[in-house]
């Protein structure tokens, strides 16, 4: 029997946010390159897709690529590149057959035409999907994005647009990449490390955290539904104190 039977329907995370870590130190531990590891990587992205949609998950959020990782070797940069292209263009069919909607954030404009041109291409393309919003965090941190938008309202005070005495945590929301989804509920990370790496920082001050050591290329339906289950064991109190949680269910 699946770990999915298990999942009470009525309290699953309506959004998912996944770090992706490794798939190279996948690829090394069997003695193959670090592409090898990312090709398999984008196999388990195929795979946790699918297993949210049965999930009834509405959203979910992969970090794919951070603007750190511009300082990776050039060679491995385009690997990814191209890898992503040729995962978009081949998954986009099933994408549209399943219902899911493609959305991605980050600094976009710095990544290749080429892999832009297929991102823009698979957003319009899917943008019917109801089944479940995909979101790939490209050239993505959230450093970057706090920047950009202090900038932005910045420019909107002084334009007028904006009065800095009404700015509050809804308005910085708004000026975010995010800005027309859901915080994410459930913030996994895979491959070991327990750390959240530049990725959603304000989105996910109230995220439930959970690490693995599972290397992403070996990251399945059973893993994405163990990490479901463990969610929906904690209590989230956002603040409050259990006697509060337990009189607003009464």
């Amino acid at each position: 029997m699946s770990l999915l039977d298990k999942i009470n329907k009525k309290k699953v995370p309506q959004h998912v946010a996944i770090i992706m870590d490794g798939n190279g130190r996948w690829a090394k531990s069997k003695g193959l390159d670090r592409a090898k590891g990312h090709r398999e990587g984008a196999v388990s992205v195929r795979k946790v897709v699918e297993a949210a949609i049965e999930a009834k998950v509405k959203y979910l959020t992969l970090y794919a690529f951070s603007t750190e990782n511009w300082l990776r070797p050039t060679e491995e940069i385009d690997t990814l590149m191209e890898l992503m292209v040729y995962f978009i263009a081949k998954e986009t069919d099933d994408l549209i057959k399943n219902g899911v909607r493609l959305q991605c954030i980050g600094d976009i404009q710095r990544l290749p035409e080429k892999t832009r041109n297929a991102l823009y291409n698979c957003v319009e393309q899917t943008s019917l999907g109801t089944n479940l919003t995909l979101v790939l965090a490209l050239s993505y941190s959230s450093r970057w994005e706090l920047t950009n938008a202090a900038k932005t309202i910045a420019a909107e005070v002084k334009n007028g647009v904006l009065d800095e005495n009404s700015i509050t945590e809804e308005t910085i929301s708004k000026y975010l990449t995010t800005k027309d989804m859901p915080e994410p509920d459930l913030l996994i990370r895979t491959g070991g490390d327990t750390r959240i790496s530049n990725f959603l920082l304000w989105q996910a001050a109230y995220s439930e955290l959970y690490f693995t050591d599972i290397f992403w290329p070996d990251f399945d339906a059973e893993s994405l539904y163990t990490a479901i289950l463990d969610f929906q064991k904690r209590e989230r109190r956002f603040g409050k104190i259990s006697e509060q949680l337990e009189k607003e269910k009464q």
